[in-house]
């Protein structure tokens, strides 16, 4: 057996005969532990709530989606959505097409955004899943908005005899504004019946109206090959590089292609920034903790002065007296360091299992247990475990053997 691994277990098992450097030694052992747990039980938290939070997000947003290089519209063609049907690895698409609009009921209004879909629009998307109450409609002229504007504007369910209005700008300007019906005004107008409600989160529930593509088409005076934007669902095992290179080819520059990440790439690189300052934050503690660590060493060898002076006297060398010690402080943070995450991870699955944590009566605060945040935390202590133990362990010098 390794001779200084055998030495620094019997010192990690055996007790000092003073009373102070037990405490101390205990003490450091438990602040490693309770640091080690702590970090862990924050990264899984807030592994829980980054899940939650795009949760809401990826409801609306689709794997891919085509969005304009230029402007606010781009136009397809049939060859085009022919080509599409034809990319391996995408099960679905859908058309879109949105623009900001103001919505009035009687004496009540807000502004929004009119979003036209397709029949595919439900199946590319989980938007289905969103629906608070009502349906989707089968008539032209029925759309659903989300719960925020429907309490913002008390719009009744199917009521057909008094209809909410949406109102646009005519695209064009002065002598450049279209010459047809109501060309007198400066905007077009549309009376839609409501139809069903969704709900999401509060930004979401306050940002959408959705009705039928040919209609907000019709309302933006917008021909049937315009669109705002192409919604893509990709099968479960497709590669998502091929498929969005695919695309990119069929549809050429007029268009971007944005993965899921990258539709909302502000919230995600939030979401990192957040995360990387916790840990920076929490390993600063466990730093500041294992501090202790080097002074519980120092400790020890003093205690020890006597029982190393004989092992030198033996034939032990300076530099194997100094890697007991090291070995002894890399096992101590180390065992600290997995029993912290052996208990966090049991407060964690208590947390998944029994939700016994709560946000609301009704939701409990999300968690998510990962494998990489166990290596994470395991790694951290480890090199700061080894650090610490180097700087202890250096204290031993020959003069301090020879005293």
């Amino acid at each position: 057996m390794n001779f200084p691994l055998y030495i620094a277990k019997r010192y990690l098992r055996s007790k000092s005969n003073q009373n102070a450097v037990n405490i101390i030694n205990f003490i450091t052992f438990l602040v490693i532990v309770i640091g080690s747990a702590a970090l862990f039980i924050v990264l899984s938290a807030f592994a829980g709530l980054k899940t939650f939070s795009l949760s809401f997000s990826n409801t609306f947003d689709p794997d891919l989606k085509a969005l304009p290089a230029t402007g606010k519209y781009f136009s397809i063609n049939t060859d085009e959505e022919k080509e599409l049907e034809t990319v391996p690895g995408l099960a679905n698409y859908s058309k879109e097409l949105e623009e900001r609009a103001y919505l009035t009921f009687k004496e009540k209004s807000c502004i929004a955004y009119i979003k036209g879909i397709d029949g595919n629009y439900r199946s590319v998307t989980g938007v289905d899943s969103t629906l608070y109450f009502g349906n989707w409609g089968e008539m032209e002229y029925n759309g659903v908005m989300g719960i925020g504007i429907y309490n913002q504007l008390g719009v009744p369910i199917d009521n057909y005899r008094n209809p909410m209005t949406v109102l646009v700008p005519k695209p064009g300007k002065g002598s450049l504004a279209p010459q047809g019906l109501n060309a007198s005004k400066p905007y077009n107008q549309l009376s839609l019946v409501l139809s069903g409600v969704y709900a999401v989160e509060e930004n979401l529930d306050k940002k959408y109206v959705f009705a039928q593509l040919p209609l907000v088409q019709e309302l933006l005076e917008r021909d049937s090959t315009e669109i705002s934007g192409i919604n893509f669902k990709l099968n479960g095992e497709a590669a998502i590089d091929e498929v969005k290179n695919s695309i990119k080819t069929i549809l050429g520059d007029k268009v971007f292609v944005l993965t899921r990440q990258e539709q909302n790439s502000t919230l995600h690189r939030m979401l990192k920034t957040e995360n990387l300052a916790t840990y920076l934050i929490f390993t600063l503690v466990l730093i500041i903790a294992l501090f202790n660590v080097v002074g519980a060493i120092i400790m020890m060898i003093l205690d020890k002065q006597q029982n190393s002076k004989t092992l030198f006297s033996l034939g032990t060398t300076l530099k194997e007296l100094r890697r007991i010690y090291f070995i002894q402080g890399l096992l101590v943070t180390s065992l600290g360091g997995f029993i912290g995450v052996l208990i966090g991870s049991l407060l964690i699955a208590s947390q998944l299992f029994f939700g016994w944590l709560k946000i609301t009566p009704s939701l409990a605060y999300p968690v998510e247990f990962n494998v990489m945040n166990v290596l994470l935390v395991l790694a951290t202590i480890v090199v700061l475990g080894f650090v610490s133990s180097k700087i202890a362990s250096s204290r031993i010098t020959k003069k301090l053997i020879m005293d």
